[in-house]
């Protein structure tokens, strides 16, 4: 079989020469090793003490996460930027960073990017990007990342932020300006991968100001891709939802604060974000054939339909912080929030034909998912109340409404009907410090409404007649926890909490394909409620730090992805659910040159076959990704200069071996390697993704799905430059 005629790789010189360098870090350092150990006081300045970092996620008020039961991972500015160096896929960073974490899809859509085997709530400065009214895994790319200071991830089922968190919280923060006067950086990267429409670029700019009281923060990017290849010199194939591929990124982001008041104890900050990726267009799908492991490709040509795919994201925020209102910080957010996602035209696509508009297989037809958010956010938090020194306490009141449809936008049909989600959820959340023992706990009452009218179903689910009505939720959620400060730096912590959702009801409410139904009578409309158990260990030194912890979640009635044989298409399952779990992470700081890092983990998650019977049949890749380990080494070689080496390696699994369900999962292991190195004209940076040039099939396509059988990106050099005035 021919493919596309494969160019010779671009800068196989430099590869080289950065293999060698990445090679001779190990034997650098293991010969300086015996030199280090041997200085006196001077060796001590080279160790650079862990961190203690905090985060507010979950807790709405700074918390330092030695005092948090739980696991907690917080993502920093230097390793989002690492990973933006190598590719622009927005859950990478995720992917290489988080244990619990499901590989990257490399697409526009994060179908079965879950987060400790179920879908995560994603956050932009605490406000939802999720719509969990119907979940089109399409939610991860809504802003430049370029704007983001740190990620906070909250592992685990929670209600601490409302509903959408069955895997747990990501939450990205944005930058703000933290000293006085003008500073502007532009940031250009151009990448490629040597064929002469496989490159793209990104221009972006951010200026920020802080004077006084006052502070501004403003960014601006642009981005265009090129269509992708793998290490065969195959074009990568384009996802059936979307992809990144062949699109370009326009993203607006100004943030505005004030400090006011006496002390300057209080604060206004009004937030715009705006933010949209479209599909240029310019390929078609050439599809492969599994049988013959030949993965689906593109071709030159004009898609079917006449509108390109998207996701367009606005956001409006206005927040106002006290830090000195009766003892204590108060914090209100008001928001709205727009979010509109397109997906791909399809020829013939059986669940979108009607004979009304074209002939049965004829019907060209797209659908999009749009969803208008409303909400408030408010929590008061005070510090040593009544007298007792280390006991905090921080009520609040969270509000949202939402109202999220799906449609078929060539033919202007409902396909999914408009669902509108009001919550008005109190909750109250303390804790009490004594010596180095923190005991926390807390209560959140979720009082939800979701209100659908009377809809009629598209021609392939028999045009039939829905009567509408209102179901009404009400959950109140526990969450206790302690965490032990052992000596020698060590620490234990135990952790139950009670996590609440509402499972992908668009998909049930487009599925009745028989008329005398009603809203009210759709078992598949009812909340999901989790039971998290979790306990772990951690150890932190000058040196070397880590933590491991085990998890157990399970739901009564859950809410599970299985491929239908037939369409190729996801079916949502209401079965019980029992996840359990093992993550590590762990680094080691040599000296202030260089460090190593490594994660670990292991989900395993159960349903059952039928409706009734043991919880024997094990989740696939649509919810519960196979063992993986990621490990790094960051080398600081010379002053101005840094060198890291990310080796992340997925296990093959096979499950359900003669059953239902049966699936084989092959393991891959694959390398990056960035380099930069800050001039007084600049940081010039280099990123090799796919550092081998190694083939593999992305591990979400291994599984038969309507055409999903894509493989992972060849090797790409991206070339960066940035400079601040």
């Amino acid at each position: 079989m021919k493919t596309h005629p494969a160019p010779a790789k671009p800068a196989a010189a430099l590869v080289a020469s950065l293999l060698f360098a990445a090679f001779a870090v190990a034997g650098s350092a293991q010969q300086a090793a015996p030199d280090t150990t041997a200085k006196t006081d001077a060796s001590k300045d080279e160790v650079v003490e862990l961190q203690k970092y905090t985060v507010t996620t979950g807790y709405r008020s700074p918390k330092a996460i030695d005092q948090i039961p739980g696991a907690i991972k917080l993502i920093s500015n230097e390793e989002i930027s690492n990973t933006m160096l190598l590719t622009d896929d927005a859950t990478a960073v995720l992917a290489r960073t988080v244990p619990g974490y499901a590989p990257a899809t490399q697409q526009m859509q994060n179908t079965g990017e879950t987060l400790r085997g179920r879908v995560a709530l994603r956050l932009f400065d605490g406000i939802s990007q999720t719509t969990p009214l119907r979940e089109g895994s399409r939610n991860a790319t809504f802003t430049d990342m370029d704007i983001i200071s740190q990620i906070e991830v909250i592992n685990g089922p929670s209600a601490a932020e409302g509903i959408g968190a069955a895997g747990g919280i990501i939450n990205y923060i944005s930058k703000s300006p933290t000293k006085d006067g003008s500073e502007a950086i532009l940031n250009t990267k151009f990448y490629g991968q040597g064929y002469n429409d496989s490159s793209g670029y990104r221009v972006g700019l951010n200026y920020m100001n802080k004077q006084g009281a006052n502070d501004i923060i403003f960014g601006a990017a642009f981005g265009k891709r090129g269509i992708g290849y793998d290490a065969h010199g195959r074009r990568l194939g384009l996802g059936a939802s979307g992809s990144t591929n062949d699109s370009e990124s326009k993203n607006l982001f100004i943030k505005v604060g004030r400090n006011f008041g006496e002390n300057n104890a209080q604060r206004l900050t009004l937030t715009v974000s705006q933010f949209r990726i479209d599909g240029k267009g310019h390929y078609v799908p050439d599809l492969g054939d599994r049988a013959l492991g030949l993965t689906d490709s593109a071709k030159r040509g004009v898609p079917a339909g006449a509108k390109s795919e998207f996701n367009d994201f606005s956001q409006y925020a206005l927040a106002y912080k006290n830090e000195a209102l009766f003892g204590g910080s108060l914090n209100v957010q008001v928001y709205k929030a727009s979010q509109a996602m397109r997906f791909v035209a399809e020829l013939g696509g059986a669940d979108k034909q009607d004979p009304l508009f074209a002939p049965l297989g004829t019907l060209v037809d797209q659908s999009e998912i749009n969803s208008q958010k409303k909400g408030l956010r408010s929590s008061w938090s005070g510090k040593d109340l009544f007298g007792v020194t280390g006991l905090e306490i921080t009520p609040g009141f969270d509000y949202l409404d939402e109202i999220a449809q799906q449609r078929l936008a060539l033919t202007n049909r409902v396909w999914v009907p408009p669902m509108n989600y009001t919550s008005k959820a109190p909750f109250l959340q303390a804790s009490y410090t004594k010596g180095p023992v923190t005991v926390s706990g807390g209560v959140r009452h979720e009082g939800g409404q979701l209100q659908v009218d009377d809809y009629t179903t598209v021609y392939f689910a028999n045009r039939s007649f829905v009567q509408g009505g209102t179901l009404k939720y009400s959950e109140t959620l526990p969450n206790v926890g302690v965490i032990v400060r052992l000596p020698q730096n060590w620490s234990v912590f135990g952790s139950y909490s009670k996590g609440y959702s509402l499972p992908n009801v668009g998909i049930p409410l487009r599925n009745v394909n028989y008329s005398g139904q009603s809203v009210a009578g759709i078992l598949d409309l009812q909340a999901v409620v989790f039971d998290n158990k979790e306990g772990g260990v951690s150890w932190h030194g000058k040196q070397f730090s880590f933590s491991t912890s085990y998890y157990r979640s399970y739901s009564e009635l859950g809410a599970t992805l299985s491929i239908d044989p037939v369409t190729k298409d996801f079916v949502l399952q209401r079965r019980p659910v029992l996840l359990r779990g093992l993550e590590f992470t762990g680094e080691y700081k040599v000296n202030s040159t260089l460090k190593f890092t490594a994660l670990y983990s292991h989900t395993t998650g159960y349903t059952r076959t039928t409706q009734t019977g043991p919880l024997i049949r094990q989740q696939g890749m649509g919810n519960v990704s196979p063992d993986k380990l990621n490990l790094s080494t960051t080398w600081k070689f010379m002053p101005k200069t840094s060198l890291t080496l990310d080796v992340e390696k997925l296990f093959a699994r096979d499950i359900n071996v003669g059953a239902a369900g049966e699936e084989h999962t092959g393991g891959l292991t694959l390398a990056h390697l960035t380099a930069s190195y800050s001039t007084k004209w600049g940081d010039f940076s280099v990123g090799i993704e796919n550092l081998m040039d190694k083939f593999y099939i992305l591990p979400w396509a291994q599984i038969d799905q309507f055409n999903n059988y894509f493989a992972g990106r060849g090797r790409v050099i991206s070339v960066s430059y940035a400079v601040k005035f």
